[in-house]
């Protein structure tokens, strides 16, 4: 304890002298005198300090203690009084006037400080709420020696009162409303002679539970006042004196002896401090221990401030004699004999640092800060000037100690660039290793503690770090940036164990394949994976697996998008939906068509119903009818040429021959294989497109334009075919010289029994024509078919073949000899009709005229609709039927038996009329007729077509009319 050192973290605010009035009382000659007052008692709190006086007078201090006001709440002598926390009210014992010789003038009373009622115009007191005599019946009267108020719930209040005779009375409830109970608390057993005062009481207060420490000179007790009754424990057999009391933060009840002072807790006796020296007072104060200490060789007082935690003296000085230790205003207040007062007031922690810094006490400091709580800032930044300190004197091994514990706090950069010597390289490597240890690195620690283990070769450092159980789980290190130092440093295991561990697949991978070209073991990496994260990963790295390992790559794909390995199969359409698409991976095979080829076949045999089939049919469409489906590099063209070319001085004929042999080789291999393709194709085409569909599923547009580029016939011919453009198909074969085919082509599409179309017999012929050359042969088999569905006139058919210069008259003379032979039975027997028309017309306008001049004679004796005897009234009309007129009815104008004929003609120049002024229908059905003259001879002849006027034909209606009407 003499080895402590003594350090002046405290200093005096200011000395004040209590300014309290004095009492001025008349002597025998009437003179005012003054009396002097004695503090009997003091308590703080609320922002007050208040002391209770000899004459029963209390004072109210301000901060400064400045003098507030005074009451006199006891009519003697004010012996203890405490100040709550919770509620602004004020216990006091004292001394009141006896009201009877039997009852003590000892009495609780409790004041409410902030109600005031005044006493006369020139004092106030504050409201007296509650008033409790202390000593009754059952609690005989005995010297009070100690006074202790607990604030449980509000307005509950516990409050133990210490005796002379070793007991203590305890009272709790609300004293405003007398609503309490009493009970009595032994100190040491009655079995005693001799029977200790109370010296000292302490409260605990831990949850529900609720303990009181007692003191005596020659014991201390525990009770358990949560027991019934309750229960008493003697923790030691040595007490103390008055005064040297006090309970600490952590609720340690503190005794002070002449030599020590101990704590003590509900199990016992704790640690003691050896202070030499009578313990006036002892107190507690924010973690210090708080003695006033009498020299007994020279009388003097001192008042010490002890750090237990850091075991050092924070304050020493000597004081006047000191009567209460007070606490408030985050100060320690003393109040001397003389009724002056001390203000001790704590340093800040920033002036107590630097104190320390000059002496270079930085053990000390970083002591402080820590117990002191300080927050992480200012500790760390006592670390770093130590740190500094010792990294000065080269003592870099508890420098960096010092720097590790700054983490998290002082910029890594600092400590850094202070080792980044090569000497320095172990320390900087603890250093980084911390770093990481606590999340805190950086992309750029991470680079640099790696390359500090590689430069030292330190493998097994590099396992621990790299290989830890929790190192990746805690992303206590980049991972991209660890696994891009090793690569570089050529640690590849280490590289593939952080990739793999943390989950990053793709530089797993790149590792594999571009640094080892482990290409087998990157395979079966991919298919350990989900299938979300194995697409992912084929798709950047798919170029390189095709190219070393194509088949296996397929095989993968394979399981990917069709999940061979799951039982729902290919059949529920929702769930192959949910795979990858063949479609997503096509980029992979950019350089490798053969393999895409593959890959697509297998696909779709195993799945039908892929939502992909369009995009996948359209890819191997363009593979099938490709071409060329190899794509040679220009090095690899190169270097063969060179070859070439570098040894053509050398090589014999035979060697000459052989390459030409090769080479030819190889060109049929080629064209069998683009035959085998284009098979392929072809029936792709047709099994692609069903005849009950509408559309193909593949895009019609892009197949025609494929088979176009590549001059694949077949395809093209196939689809013109399906999608009825015939004309585009017989122009296939007529670009192709193909005649045969041209022909046979025209008899399967140009039957219009079949629903062909017959003018492409048409654009045959014209294609023959505009020949150049001899084919009799086919242009007699052309105008077979012309002549047999009549579809050209002979004048045409000459024009068109009259431009072929090859052609002789001779082809043409038997197809024009039988049309001029069917012409003149035509013409004959259109002569034929137009005299039978011309004698029916004559017959009619004769029998127009005659109804017109001569009289009918109607001599029919029977009515034409009941075939009964004619007989008044009847109707005769002029086609010669009569009727009787109940017969008719109420059409009266028109024979009933004539009127429908002549109704359905008038409707049928109606609609001839009608037609006639539809240019449109008369058009196309002169453009669509195999002879456009026979229609308009048709509307002229159906009198649509006319230059007969209004008035004629309306002239002609009427006597139609008159010639159906009756008499």
């Amino acid at each position: 304890m003499y080895q402590w050192r003594k350090f002046e973290f405290f200093e005096e605010k200011y000395v004040a002298k209590c300014m309290i009035p004095e009492e001025q009382q008349e002597d025998d000659t009437n003179e005012k005198v003054k009396k002097e007052r004695k503090i009997e008692c003091c308590s703080s709190g609320r922002g007050k300090v208040v002391t209770g006086f000899d004459d029963g007078t209390v004072c109210l201090f301000d901060r400064g203690l400045k003098f507030n006001y005074s009451f006199q709440p006891h009519s003697s002598s004010v012996l203890f009084l405490q100040q709550l926390k919770q509620r602004n009210f004020l216990v006091t014992v004292g001394e009141d006037e006896q009201l009877a010789a039997q009852q003590s003038p000892l009495c609780l009373k409790v004041f409410d400080l902030d109600k005031m009622q005044s006493e006369s115009t020139s004092t106030a007191s504050p409201d007296c709420v509650g008033i409790l005599r202390i000593f009754t019946n059952q609690f005989p009267e005995a010297k009070i020696t100690s006074f202790i108020v607990l604030e449980e719930v509000p307005p509950i209040l516990l409050i133990a009162i210490g005796l002379d005779n070793g007991s203590i009375y305890c009272i709790k409830g609300d004293i405003a409303r007398e609503r309490i109970t009493r009970f009595k608390l032994q100190v040491e057993n009655h079995s005693d002679k001799t029977l200790s005062s109370v010296t000292g009481l302490g409260f605990k207060v831990d949850g529900q539970s609720l303990q009181l420490f007692a003191a005596t000179p020659n014991s201390v007790s525990l009770f358990s006042l949560h027991d019934q009754p309750p229960r008493r424990q003697t923790l030691d057999q040595i007490g103390c004196g008055i005064n040297s009391v006090a309970m600490s933060d952590r609720s340690e009840f503190i005794i002070g002896r002449p030599e020590a002072v101990y704590f003590y807790e509900v199990d016992g006796r704790g640690p003691c401090w050896a202070f030499e020296g009578e313990k006036k007072l002892v107190g507690w104060f924010r973690g210090y221990l708080l003695c006033v200490i009498a020299d007994q060789r020279t009388g003097k007082h001192t008042f010490n401030i002890y750090d237990l935690k850091n075991r050092l003296i924070a304050h020493s000085a000597l004081v006047k004699e000191v009567s209460h230790m007070l606490y408030e205003w985050g100060n320690i207040i003393l109040i001397m004999k003389d009724k002056s007062a001390l203000s001790i007031g704590e340093k800040d922690m920033e002036s107590k640092l630097d104190m320390l810094f000059k002496k270079n006490l930085y053990t000390v400091a970083i002591n402080l800060v820590q117990t002191q709580q300080a927050d992480a800032a200012a500790t760390s930044e006592v670390l770093r000037k130590y740190g500094d300190h010792l990294y000065s004197k080269q003592d870099y091994d508890e420098a960096m100690s010092q720097y590790i514990h700054t983490i998290g706090h002082l910029e890594p950069s600092y400590v850094i660039q202070k080792f980044l010597d090569a000497q320095r390289i172990y320390n900087l490597t603890n250093y980084l290793e911390k770093l990481h240890e606590k999340g805190l690195a950086s992309k750029d620690h991470t680079t640099l503690l790696l390359n500090c283990y590689t430069k030292l070769k330190d493998v097994e450092k590099l396992n621990l770090f790299i290989k830890s159980e929790d190192s990746i789980g805690e992303l206590k290190f980049d991972v991209e940036t660890a696994i891009r130092v090793c690569r570089a440093a050529n640690y590849h295991e280490h590289a593939m164990y952080v990739a793999k561990k943390a989950g990053r697949h793709e530089w797993y991978l790149k590792i594999l394949l571009e640094d080892l070209g482990n290409y087998e073991e990157a395979l079966e990496y991919i298919s350990s994976l989900e299938s979300s994260q194995a697409g992912m990963t084929i798709k950047e790295y798919g170029k390189i697996l095709i190219e070393h390992k194509p088949l296996e790559t397929i095989e993968i794909l394979i399981r990917l998008c069709t999940d061979e390995g799951d039982k729902r199969g290919q059949s529920n359409g929702v769930y192959v939906s949910m795979l990858p698409s063949p479609v997503d991976f096509l980029s992979i095979f950019v350089h490798y068509p053969h393999s895409l080829m593959d890959f697509l076949e297998k696909y779709t045999n195993k799945v039908q119903d892929s939502p992909a089939q369009v995009e996948i049919n359209n890819t191997l469409l363009e593979l099938y009818i490709s071409n060329e489906l190899n794509f040679p590099s220009v090095s690899q063209s190169n270097e063969g040429s060179d070859f070439l070319n570098g040894a053509s001085g050398k090589l014999s004929n035979s060697s000459a021959q052989t390459n030409g042999t090769i080479a030819d080789h190889k060109s049929s291999d080629k064209d069998k294989g683009r035959r085998e393709r284009r098979k392929k194709g072809l029936h792709m085409l047709k099994s692609a497109w069903p005849p009950e569909t509408e559309h193909p599923l593949y895009d019609v547009d892009l197949a025609i334009i494929l088979c176009e580029m590549n001059a694949f016939r077949d395809g093209l011919l196939y689809l013109y075919e399906k999608m009825k453009l015939y004309k585009e198909v017989i122009t296939c074969y007529m670009q192709a010289h193909d005649h045969e085919g041209l022909i046979a082509c025209c008899k399967r599409l140009g039957d219009s029994v079949k629903g062909g179309d017959p003018s492409l017999w048409e654009d045959v012929l014209k294609y023959f024509g505009e020949l150049g050359e001899d084919c009799s042969k086919e242009v007699k088999e052309v105008l077979n078919y012309i002549e047999r569905d009549d579809i050209l006139p002979p004048i045409i058919v000459l024009q068109t073949l009259s431009k072929n210069p090859c052609l002789t008259l001779s082809v043409i003379k038997d197809y024009i000899a039988r049309k001029l032979e069917q012409e003149s039975k035509m013409i004959e027997e259109d002569r034929q009709a137009i005299d039978k028309y011309q004698e029916d017309t004559q017959t009619m306008r004769k029998e127009i005229q005659d109804l017109r001049t001569n009289a009918r004679i109607f001599q029919l004796s029977k009515c034409t609709a009941c075939t009964f005897t004619l007989d008044l009234p009847a109707v005769h009309f002029m086609c010669m039927h009569s009727f009787h007129l109940r017969c008719l009815g109420d059409n009266e104008k028109e024979c009933p038996e004539c009127a429908p004929e002549y109704r359905s003609v008038l409707e049928m120049k109606r609609n001839l009329e009608t037609n006639s002024k539809d240019q449109d229908r008369f058009f196309q059905q002169v453009k669509s007729s195999k002879d456009g003259f026979s229609v308009i001879a048709e509307y002229f002849g159906k009198g649509i077509i006319s230059k007969t006027s209004n008035g004629s034909t309306s002239g002609l209606r009427s006597g139609n009319a008159s010639s159906s009407s009756g008499f």
